[in-house]
């Protein structure tokens, strides 16, 4: 049932609400305004390409990001009205298509490692257990933390707002999503110093490098501007526990504050997630069209062939 008021004690509410959606609109424009840059990449590197899982990955992440905007914006901008049940459901679809990007975006980096430590076996078995441990229990805690959401509409001042409420245990259950996904970055990040260090010292006790040495230096390059971005809403979040903030949530400090940490989850998610992709295609399709020798970069190209203008293939 929607609740209409024009009661001033709402306005702190409208304010917080109006300066929110500002950095919402910000961050979702952003990320159209990034996949118009790289489109035409995309339509060279992947829509002419020969399709794979990659390929698959890549789309989904960079499409469903698009979705993921639109219902941002429809939920949280207050000239947009609609019913109790449509926010619920619109709430709870953003939720998961969140949740969803996140374990596409831990399959791509489960293939870069892969890749990274030569197909290892090992590597590939230990992964996909924490993989699977963290997913199968960031499912079960999201299962629960919907079915203890509620959503209702309010007419506040002329302005449409949709306010949620959490109860039981989902208060506890989602900081834990948070922090399961913390050590999963943390371990990736982890690995991938870890191999590339090794790889760099024997490049240099061999005196070689080139491709292999230059392709490492790519992929660091890319995981860690990922790692980086996830990195600073880390920060971010830890920052929302400040008593600061939770003394007064509708201040305009809180929530430029709280905008910022929008913005940069929107970075990680949806701009430096596709890029894990396209950065080492287009470096590899460089490789292909410039040099005869692109053939040696074969172990480390996500494994699989990709067909580029030239008639060359890897």
């Amino acid at each position: 049932m929607t609740l209409v008021s024009n009661d001033p004690s709402w306005w702190p509410v409208i304010n917080a609400s109006l300066i929110s959606s500002y950095f919402i609109v910000a961050s979702s424009v952003g990320i159209i305004y990034d996949w118009g840059l790289t489109f035409g990449k995309e339509i060279e590197l992947i829509w002419r390409q020969r399709w794979s899982l990659m390929t698959f990955l890549y789309l989904s992440v960079r499409y469903t990001g698009i979705g993921y905007a639109v219902i941002n914006i429809l939920i949280n901008v207050p000239t947009f009205s609609t019913t109790d049940a449509v926010s619920l459901i619109m709430y709870n679809a953003y939720d998961w298509m969140g949740d969803v990007v996140q374990v596409l975006l831990r399959v791509i980096i489960i293939a870069r490692l892969h890749a990274m430590y030569q197909r290892s076996r090992k590597v590939l078995i230990f992964l996909a257990v924490i993989f699977l441990a963290i997913t199968i229990t960031n499912v079960v805690m999201g299962a629960i933390i919907t079915t203890q959401i509620t959503g209702e509409e309010f007419v506040l001042s002329g302005t449409y707002e949709c306010i949620t409420g959490f109860m039981g245990d989902s208060l506890f259950l989602s900081p834990m999503t948070w922090i399961l996904g913390t050590v999963w970055e943390v371990l990736a990040l982890c690995l991938a110093v870890r191999i590339a260090v090794k790889h760099f010292r024997e490049l240099r006790q061999h005196s070689t490098s080139g491709i292999i040495g230059d392709c490492f230096t790519v992929l660091m390059k890319t995981h860690l501007s990922y790692f980086a971005s996830f990195l600073a809403i880390s920060c971010f979040r830890i920052g929302l526990f400040s008593p600061t903030i939770s003394a007064n949530p509708y201040s305009l400090e809180s929530q430029i504050y709280i905008g910022l940490a929008q913005i940069f989850l929107f970075v990680q998610l949806f701009v430096m997630g596709p890029r894990l992709i396209l950065g080492v295609r287009e470096y590899h399709a460089e490789l292909v069209a410039n040099s005869d020798t692109a053939t040696a970069m074969t172990s480390i190209a996500f494994e699989e062939r990709v067909h580029v203008s030239t008639g060359s293939s890897v």
